[in-house]
């Protein structure tokens, strides 16, 4: 099964869009959702602060600004 890692953080509505977009994925893509918050780690605080929501999938990143349904689609099928 595919591992997405999801960098977020509470109260985040651009988080919670990009949550919904892979929510919507899993009905024709199989993979999980490891989701991290970037407080609980001052490395990916440092890393990820002005980036969030952050979606890695193996070696693609996409950061808030790149994120989008087919982007997201598009690495999931790379990535199998």
């Amino acid at each position: 099964m595919q591992n997405v890692i999801f960098y977020t953080k509470e109260n985040c509505s651009i988080c919670d869009d990009a949550r919904s977009l892979l929510d919507l994925l899993k009905y024709d893509y199989t993979f999980q959702v490891e989701e991290r918050d970037i407080y609980s780690k001052d490395e990916w605080l440092e890393k990820y602060q002005l980036m969030i929501p952050v979606v890695k999938i193996k070696s693609t990143t996409l950061d808030c600004e790149q994120i989008s349904y087919e982007a997201l689609e598009k690495a999931l099928k790379e990535a199998n």
